[in-house]
């Protein structure tokens, strides 16, 4: 990867926004962990052009999406998944969760930034960050690397989001696993570093807005988290907040989209998937909610200064390796290592 980035229930349960269409409109039902601004933002600008349309989208973590996924197998109720890294896709690929679809912008992303077979494709990079309350510390007093949250002053002072339920999280926790056990030799020598990052972490918020609001509020001082949703909740909500990459390289994401497998409604689910996926929505994306376009032709002068002159060092990773072992991996970090640490030596 380059451095330099250019780029029998029914859904009547109302956790959709907009539980049933309005007379006459057909529904698209999109499951996304993206968040409601960005899903509200695209739902509302999809409608203006398709007035005989209804989106209905469900905002949740990835892993959660796919386990919802596979749980409606027999009557799938979502059209389009938009939104999660792209090992998740492949394991839904694998699980025959998906049907192939070409978009109309195939030509014009790199070929290891999509499914081999089509199944899914890549939207944006999403590179993960050490996120602190630039409030209480100054830059030079933050954590500059993954290493340095183990250190004692940090007790009580991290906390994460809980991670089975978020496809970030259980990227991040993998990639540090994979790296210590590739420093050390085995992967309960990851284990144990994970295991000490326990130690000092004060809680796992159930979600992202309650991570931020915890952070915000001082209850905790840094976290680990994707570099995007820090713009956006300091550029929409004033939060206090600063990141920086981890010295050492930080896990770059692939973020994909993909139709389920059944979607009720097939042709607007393509119709939406190649809307929020156009030059145009991408570009909105990187300005009004810090999206990185995977597309490589987005003009570079259509994009915020930031992601325009963005230089990172990627994290080198084996994904191959990380996608078969990630499922094992969390379990053994929730069966023995979350709670645990405090009580290591």
């Amino acid at each position: 990867m380059m451095n330099r980035i250019f780029p029998a229930v029914t859904l009547v349960t109302c956790l959709f926004w907009g539980c049933s269409p309005g007379p006459g409109r057909t529904p698209v039902v999109v499951y996304s962990p993206h968040g409601k601004d960005m899903l509200a933002e695209f739902e509302k600008a999809y409608e203006a052009l398709h007035s005989d349309q209804d989106v209905q989208w469900l905002d949740m973590g990835s892993q959660d999406v796919i386990d919802r996924i596979r749980t409606e197998r027999s009557n799938p109720q979502a059209d389009v998944w938009w939104g999660a890294p792209s090992i998740t896709f492949l394991r839904a690929e694998r699980e025959s969760l998906l049907v192939r679809y070409v978009p109309s912008w195939d030509t014009v992303v790199h070929r290891e930034l999509r499914s081999p077979d089509q199944f899914w494709y890549g939207t944006f990079f999403t590179p993960e960050v050490i996120m602190y309350n630039s409030r209480v510390l100054k830059k030079e007093d933050a954590p500059s690397d993954w290493d340095d949250l183990l250190d004692p002053r940090w007790r009580g002072k991290i906390i994460v989001r809980s991670p089975l339920a978020s496809g970030t999280m259980r990227i991040i926790y993998s990639a540090l696993l994979m790296r210590e056990t590739a420093r050390r030799g085995s992967v309960e020598d990851g284990l144990a570093w994970l295991k000490r990052l326990d130690a000092n972490t004060k809680t796992y918020a159930a979600d992202p807005t309650q991570l931020y609001l915890k952070i915000a509020r001082e209850e905790g001082l840094v976290t680990l988290w994707n570099l995007p949703d820090v713009i956006i909740q300091v550029e929409r909500n004033k939060y206090p907040f600063a990141y920086k990459f981890p010295l050492s390289g930080t896990p770059l994401i692939t973020d994909g989209i993909a139709i389920v497998r059944g979607a009720p409604h097939p042709d607007q689910a393509r119709q939406f998937y190649e809307f929020v996926t156009s030059r145009e929505s991408l570009t909105r994306q990187a300005r009004a909610f810090g999206r990185i376009p995977a597309r490589h032709d987005i003009p570079r002068d259509s994009l915020p200064d930031w992601i325009a002159n963005l230089s990172i060092v990627p994290m080198t990773l084996d994904w191959s390796t990380l996608a078969a072992n990630e499922q094992a991996w969390m379990k053994r970090w929730d069966d023995e290592v979350k709670g645990r640490g405090a009580t290591s030596p």
